[in-house]
């Protein structure tokens, strides 16, 4: 599925129909260059999920968890992952076989372990079409 988003507000629309329509043990993995809306995204994916807390990306971190909101949420940022030993340090499983939502940004550094099955949102920027112009691409894999 392709969806266009001709602004940030749409783009957090989107992020909560995602939250809304959410499983708990799904694992999504989001993918796009620095500044292109994954933050946004998120932010909707939380509201969705009635997380009314401030969701920042946790890029020094690697993962924040949400537990305020209908399931808990589990928010990956893997951009400074040196190796996958790290992520095994921190007990990924325990977070991508629970029982909340998985996201990781940058999913595409730690492809070797995600799960069978995750939804992948891939999203891109076509200044062509505008400064806010957004591609999101969203796959079952």
């Amino acid at each position: 599925m392709v969806i266009e988003s001709y602004s940030p507000q749409e783009t957090l629309e989107l992020g909560r129909q995602l939250g809304r329509n959410a499983k708990p043990g799904e694992v999504y993995t989001l993918i796009g260059d620095l500044g292109v809306g994954k933050t946004v995204l998120t932010q909707g994916i939380a509201e969705g999920l009635e997380i009314t807390e401030p969701i920042c990306s946790p890029t020094f971190t690697i993962v924040q968890v949400y537990e305020e909101g209908r399931m808990p949420f589990y928010h990956f940022d893997v951009y400074r992952i040196g190796d996958v030993e790290e992520m095994e340090e921190i007990g990924y499983e325990d977070y991508f076989y629970g029982d909340g939502l998985t996201m990781i940004e940058w999913a595409n550094l730690i492809e070797e372990i995600l799960p069978e099955h995750y939804r992948r949102i891939t999203i891109e920027k076509d200044l062509e079409k505008g400064f806010d112009y957004r591609k999101i691409t969203i796959q079952e894999v």
